[in-house]
């Protein structure tokens, strides 16, 4: 979190508030989220069983659905040892592509895409991780993890609301965990 220079992602008139642990505005409805948030949703990720008992805590290939601004992406550039990041908004997408440019993140590939349905050409994927959330996890996110690969995405809540929701993917089957409260732009489908 410390290497990646958050400011370089938010419009020049909010640089000011960059380093406060607050969500801001990226444009086209959508928000760049806190970083206490980004960095509690990657740290679970670094929990996917594939990684127990493993000296490195360094993934394999990650699909990240949502790329908004490309922060995220860019933070799990220091994680994965590749990263998928599709966006359905196609302005969000070039935007995210001039963000990152500067940074030549050879393993990072950008996506004009629809989410919902992943990205099946990547996959299988040992974590997929979601800055947007929907009714459930998608079936099709669930294909494309690799056993012992884990899906951290936020999910509507019995309460209405929304909370994180981790995936874990093992030989014996899915297990699903229920964690905090959380607010995300919602998951949408197609390409705008």
């Amino acid at each position: 979190m410390g290497t990646v220079e958050r400011h370089m992602f938010v419009d020049s008139a909010l640089v000011n508030q960059a380093y406060e642990d607050t969500s801001l505005p990226i444009g086209l409805g959508q928000t760049i989220s806190k970083p206490n948030v980004v960095a509690r949703m990657i740290e679970l990720l670094l929990g996917a069983p594939s990684l127990a008992n493993k000296p490195a805590d360094r993934l394999g290939r990650v699909l990240e659905i949502g790329t908004g601004c490309g922060y995220q992406a860019a933070v799990l550039s220091h994680v994965a040892s590749e990263v998928y990041s599709i966006e359905r908004l196609r302005g969000l997408h070039e935007r995210a592509r001039a963000n990152l440019r500067p940074f030549r993140l050879a393993t990072v590939h950008l996506l004009l895409g629809d989410g919902m349905v992943g990205y099946a050409k990547g996959a299988p994927y040992a974590g997929i991780i979601a800055a947007a959330g929907g009714e459930a996890v998608p079936e099709a996110w669930v294909a494309q993890l690799a056993v012992g690969g884990r899906i951290v995405a936020p999910t509507r809540s019995s309460t209405g609301g929304q909370a994180l929701v981790v995936i874990d993917k093992t030989a014996r089957g899915i297990e699903r965990r229920v964690l905090e409260a959380v607010h995300f732009v919602p998951l949408k489908s197609g390409i705008a």
